[in-house]
């Protein structure tokens, strides 16, 4: 689910969009930057979006994927405000409050992330899922991903940043059940296993391990089974780290640094893992999740 995790951040690149500064947290943040390849492809990607969007502007496809094509280059700001039109013009559709509810979580507006996924909850309820096609594919240009999961998935993450936990749990045990593949089951277990340890439920925590294996076949989630597994006894800690050391892939790095930071501090390391979530929280990657989890986490430090 890393696609979820981060868009927009295909680093070690040469050109810069205009920096960015959240909504709801006051801070400012590194300009998001891309590859000139990666740069010219979203960009007519967003070209076709904005074109088919202004033939149509009432048609609830052209304005997802116009906000959609907006969020990737990190205009956030006019992307939220596309999908609010999309509300006001089609109330009862579901996939409208689960984007906006996502860049408000990238912009840290959390009470309004959650509201908006709360919202989609009520929409799906008793509905059959769809797959949700992916805006930047991965490798095998197979989605991972549901309506119904990623509503769920992303409200279990806008309770944990704010350290509501007990309702987080009961989104992720949602999210759990439409986890329809390993891809997004090891997502999902990543952030549930962690939020059942904050809530102190290590019998439970144990039991969703269990389920985990190393043979699971996985598509893009790879980083989140290597941190299950080293929550589980079958990776060694040292092994992440070198490959922290030597990885260039930033996304990667986030997702396996959160990991392994949280994992020194829950078992006696906690000036080794505190170093790590600083250095996370210092790099580019502050739309990942992890990125957001290390601000949350070094709060309590």
């Amino acid at each position: 689910m890393q696609k979820f995790i981060l868009f927009s951040l295909l680093l070690i690149s040469f050109r810069q969009l205009k920096a960015q500064y959240t909504i709801c947290n006051g801070k400012s943040y590194p300009a998001l930057s891309f590859s000139a390849a990666a740069l010219q492809k979203m960009n007519t990607d967003l070209q076709t979006a904005r074109i088919n969007y202004e033939q149509d502007s009432s048609n609830a496809d052209h304005i997802i994927w116009y906000g959609r094509r907006l969020a990737y280059l990190g205009r956030y700001t006019e992307a939220i405000q596309l999908f609010s039109k999309g509300i006001t013009l089609h109330p009862t559709d579901a996939r409208m409050y689960r984007h906006r509810g996502h860049r408000y979580l990238t912009t840290r507006c959390y009470d309004k992330a959650i509201a908006d996924f709360e919202k989609a909850a009520v929409l799906i309820k008793g509905k059959p899922d769809e797959t949700e096609p992916d805006g930047m594919p991965n490798a095998q240009n197979i989605p991972t991903s549901s309506l119904q999961s990623n509503i769920w998935y992303h409200l279990g993450l806008a309770y944990f940043l704010k350290k509501e936990f007990a309702k987080a749990e009961a989104a992720y045990s949602e999210c759990l059940n439409v986890s329809a593949n390993p891809d997004m089951y090891v997502a999902t277990a990543n952030w549930y296993y962690l939020t059942l340890r904050k809530l102190g439920k290590d019998k439970e925590a144990a039991a969703l391990l269990a389920t985990i294996q190393k043979n699971m076949s996985l598509i893009e989630n790879k980083d989140y089974l290597t941190i299950l597994l080293l929550y589980k006894g079958e990776q060694h800690a040292d092994e992440i780290r070198q490959k922290l050391l030597t990885d260039q892939n930033t996304l990667s790095n986030a997702t396996l640094g959160f990991g392994l930071g949280y994992y020194y501090i829950q078992f006696g390391k906690p000036a080794e893992g505190k170093e790590l979530l600083q250095k996370l929280t210092q790099s580019t990657q502050w739309g990942s999740f992890a990125y957001m989890a290390a601000e949350m986490q070094l709060v309590e430090q």
